[in-house]
């Protein structure tokens, strides 16, 4: 299994704070995984477990992992942001109450340079033969803010990605080129019903490029 240092994990923490996120996530999975899975960042379930893609959208992910013939230990699992991105809202219970709880939300870019360099270090020391990035947050952490999973679901990319140059203040592209397969979020399926197929579509073709990618 790999596993940033915790040195560096601590520094993200550091770097974060003052932001309304809590928890951290460490990345998962095995020093060569056959794909990275790049996602947006925890939410409330996986905060709680400390494992990626732990609620609805975990068990929807699996469902595609296992229908190319893979399963969550195979694959390094690994987000945009590690802590979990947070704004109160309020819930009706079902007697008539009213109570304020917290709720999920997108990662602002300052929060996703917050904890780029994790990210960056997994990328650089895991070395995936394929990085599948899992909607738009994703996407766009890696290739830019214009790059939209609408567009580029399921086309294979070669191409250089995108690293925090700290000394700039900057993203600035690898010399390196990567493998870069964009897909749907897998909690995309529960608010927008007809992106399954989409969704399902494009794992069948990652299927089709496993194991031929070096």
């Amino acid at each position: 299994m790999y596993k940033i240092s915790k040195e560096l994990a601590e520094l993200g923490k550091k770097r974060i704070e003052g932001h309304p996120v809590e928890g951290f996530v460490w990345g998962s999975g095995p020093a060569n995984p056959a794909i990275m899975l790049v996602g947006e960042a925890p939410g409330e379930n996986e905060v709680e477990t400390g494992i990626p893609f732990t609620g609805r959208a975990g068990k929807e992910l699996m469902a595609s992992l296992e229908s190319v013939g893979l399963a969550r230990e195979d694959v390094y699992i690994t987000s945009a942001v590690r802590s979990r991105p947070y704004k109160w809202g309020t819930k009706k219970k079902r007697n008539g109450e009213t109570v304020e709880r917290k709720y999920n939300r997108a990662p602002t870019k300052k929060e996703i340079i917050a904890h780029a360099p994790i990210l960056d270090t997994e990328i650089q020391d895991v070395w995936p033969p394929l990085i599948v990035t899992l909607g738009n947050v994703g996407l766009q952490r890696l290739i830019g803010p214009k790059a939209k999973v609408t567009e580029l679901h399921g086309v294979l990319m070669e191409t250089p990605i995108l690293y925090w140059n700290e000394e700039e203040g900057v993203f600035k592209e690898t010399a390196e080129i990567y493998h870069v397969f964009p897909t749907f979020h897998p909690a995309s399926v529960f608010y927008n019903p007809p992106v399954r197929a989409l969704k399902d579509g494009d794992w069948q073709k990652l299927k089709g490029l496993l194991g031929k990618i070096k």
